[in-house]
């Protein structure tokens, strides 16, 4: 096993070295490993950590007059404070780190010192956390919006708030309880006898919320657990296109009316309205029409996607 690089002063001279071969002298990883004489996975694992940790910023000032004009007119059809529109990518895994990049540059503007942070789930808003930059919110709190699943994930809500606090050195407030519950009975019980409810409230207070958004194929994790997975044709059957925060709505924005509605443990996606800073960082084409629906909903009030995605929200607004 490696050992950490930045624990020592000749780790700290290796990825000083890496840095300015790799983001700067735009040699490929294999040029830096030749000539540094170690593994180029070495040198590909150091690279990505000055990303993640701080060490090396990247400033394009090259900005794209596509995205910025996409941007503007996002924000004149759905009425958004703010809007980031990054270029399309082929890959899944490749979109969610440049759609992450970009949120998390916005997250490192809106949040400040005294604020709570409320976070939903997913692989997207686990990407936009691991691009902010490491601090010690001053009186801040980070606090779960939604349940969780029974075993770990990137995608769980207990990993993502878990994260989000550890890189604001904030308090966390989790919703100690299932995404689901077996039945409508069981919610009501769950809420009214557990501390769910006061977190929940926690929430509805937050200065910042950050949420994603599914589709109902398999790329979305939601759909992959057994309780969302036998039951996707009868959600689509009644017209349900997508999830926010576990609640499934149709093309115009509406929670159907279904019983994994009726027994979700989430804060339900009108909520969001009441928060001063509430955040949708999502893309992937595929997703396109829930996140039309829940833009124009109008549960948040700000978007990071991809270019692919704002153009055909903008194509449809004008048809």
């Amino acid at each position: 096993m490696l050992n950490d690089e930045s624990t020592n002063p000749g780790g700290e001279q290796l990825r000083a070295r890496i840095a300015w071969f790799y983001y700067v002298a735009g040699l490929t990883q294999q040029e830096i490993s030749d000539r540094l004489g170690i593994a180029r996975a070495r040198v590909n694992k150091i690279a990505g950590q000055l990303r993640a940790d701080g060490s090396v910023v990247v400033d394009i000032r090259l900005p794209l007059l596509s995205c910025i004009k996409l941007e503007e007119q996002l924000k004149q059809v759905f009425g958004l404070k703010s809007v980031a529109v990054v270029p399309s990518a082929d890959d899944d895994e490749q979109q969610r780190r440049m759609i992450g990049d970009a949120a998390g540059a916005l997250l490192d503007v809106l949040i400040q010192d005294g604020q709570c942070i409320s976070v939903g789930w997913g692989r997207t808003l686990s990407a936009s956390i691991k691009q902010m930059r490491t601090r010690q919110l001053k009186d801040g709190s980070v606090v779960s919006l939604m349940g969780g699943l029974t075993r770990g994930s990137e995608t769980n809500a207990f990993e993502v708030s878990t994260e989000l606090a550890k890189t604001l050195g904030a308090d966390c407030y989790y919703v100690t309880a299932p995404i689901y519950c077996p039945s409508i009975e069981s919610r009501e019980i769950l809420l009214t006898h557990s501390g769910v409810n006061e977190v929940m409230e926690r929430a509805r207070r937050s200065d910042v919320a950050i949420v994603s958004c599914g589709d109902l194929t398999p790329r979305t994790k939601l759909t992959t657990i057994y309780s969302v997975r036998e039951r996707l044709p009868e959600l689509k059957d009644i017209g349900a296109i997508g999830e926010i925060l576990g609640t499934f709505l149709d093309a115009q924005g509406f929670a159907v009316d279904h019983p994994l509605n009726q027994s979700v443990i989430a804060m339900p996606p009108a909520d969001l309205k009441a928060i001063p800073n509430s955040i949708l960082i999502s893309g992937g084409l595929y997703k396109a029409e829930i996140i039309r629906a829940i833009l124009s909903a109008g549960y948040v009030n700000c978007l990071v996607t991809d270019e692919a995605v704002a153009e055909r929200l903008v194509r449809l607004a004008g048809d």
